[in-house]
């Protein structure tokens, strides 16, 4: 994993914008309507190219592929993978949400929920078919030469968010259903690290989990849950290089009152448990901007990386490069400068065709992120 002696570095947690004539193809996809393969394929090369480009553009050092080819970052995987079939069963609300009914009702009738068919488990869930994988890794590959990106990253669901938030009706149990889960992603890390990207598993199930499917269990719990889902993860990853992976922690990339997120500290040992070695997680929202003094005060391993959120993924505000840098140099101060990398709090286009950042604005966000850093590496170095 790219870090830097000399400065601060640059990346950003994964999904960007797509723009409308990728959304087209990936709903069509994804409702089973008839398009073209082929058409589909160029799109998507284009898409990657297109993406990659403008994040090197506005200042990112640590790419992606925007997600491009994925209609969302915890469903894609039905594309790929037997057992899953498309249900009409109930989406479980974030208990926040509920909690201000008017607002939720205001939200849904503004489109501010996911429009993407839900998977539900029926059968056995193995391997079917990692060509779009195999696509995905070379469009980014050629993409990140192109625009001359110093290094890019790929994307992946954990096991624990597939169990957490597609409904099981097949296995005996969670931890059968994980089980499964990890043998067949264990194939999709691997193929992504030895391909010489390094891989970001996604792993919202470990905080946003507890205010959706875990909203009504007590917080112990919650926890044995989300220690069974990174043992799933580390058990998938034994084949893969720590220092290859990142993951990210989310409370839910949504505007809300979040007024019912776990508090890090009761997460963080688990968290710190999981053998990637950089963590990407939210520190720019208003509710967990003041976690910086939570990890100051956390027993860090030596071999983690840090890659705080400075910038927030649900305002179109543009933060200030002086409130970014602000932010990098207090993780500086907590792991030191040279294991800080400056992120996001999340995705800007964490479903195909909804996010609450515009386009424009989201790069501009992105170009305000390398100011900051380049204002604390002055102050760093």
């Amino acid at each position: 994993m790219k870090t830097s002696n000399e400065r601060i570095l640059t990346t950003h947690v994964g999904s960007m914008p797509r723009p409308q004539y990728v959304v087209d193809q990936l709903f069509a996809q994804d409702k089973g309507e008839a398009y073209d393969e082929a058409e589909f394929d160029a799109v998507m090369t284009r898409a990657v190219k297109e993406v990659a480009q403008k994040q090197v553009d506005s200042g990112v050092d640590i790419i992606s592929d925007g997600e491009m080819s994925k209609i969302s970052y915890a469903t894609y995987m039905r594309h790929r993978l037997t057992g899953f079939e498309i249900a009409e069963v109930p989406r479980a609300t974030p208990k926040d949400l509920d909690d201000f009914p008017a607002f939720r009702d205001r939200l849904a009738q503004q489109g501010g929920t996911p429009k993407y068919h839900r998977p539900v488990v029926r059968g056995e869930i193995t391997i079917k078919d990692y060509t779009p994988l195999d696509k995905d890794i070379a469009n980014l590959k050629a993409a990140a030469e192109a625009s001359g990106a110093g290094e890019a990253f790929m994307n992946a669901a954990s096991p624990g968010v597939i169990a957490v938030f597609q409904p099981n009706e097949y296995y005996k149990s969670h931890e059968a259903y994980l089980a499964a889960l990890a043998e067949v992603m264990k194939v999709e890390y691997e193929r992504i690290t030895e391909a010489g990207l390094i891989l970001q598993v996604d792993c919202p199930d470990l905080a946003m989990g507890r205010h959706i499917r875990f909203r009504d269990e007590d917080t112990n719990s919650f926890k044995k849950a989300a220690q069974q889902q990174v043992e799933a993860l580390n058990y998938a990853l034994e084949n893969v290089p720590a220092d290859r992976v990142r993951m990210h922690l989310c409370w839910g990339n949504y505007e809300g009152p979040h007024h019912h997120d776990v508090d890090l500290t009761e997460i963080i040992d688990i968290v710190l448990s999981a053998k990637p070695s950089a963590i990407q997680m939210e520190g720019a929202n208003p509710r967990h901007a003041h976690e910086w003094q939570i990890w100051a005060e956390a027993d860090i391993p030596e071999d983690k990386i840090l890659i705080p959120g400075v910038l927030d993924t649900t305002t179109n505000f543009i933060e200030h490069p002086n409130l970014i840098a602000e932010r990098i140099t207090k993780f500086a101060d907590i792991v030191g400068k040279e294991r800080v990398i400056a992120g996001t709090d999340c995705g800007f286009g964490t479903f195909a065709g909804f996010g609450k950042v515009h386009p424009d604005i989201a790069y501009a966000k992105l170009e305000s992120l390398a100011e900051g850093a380049r204002i604390a590496s002055e102050q760093l170095w």
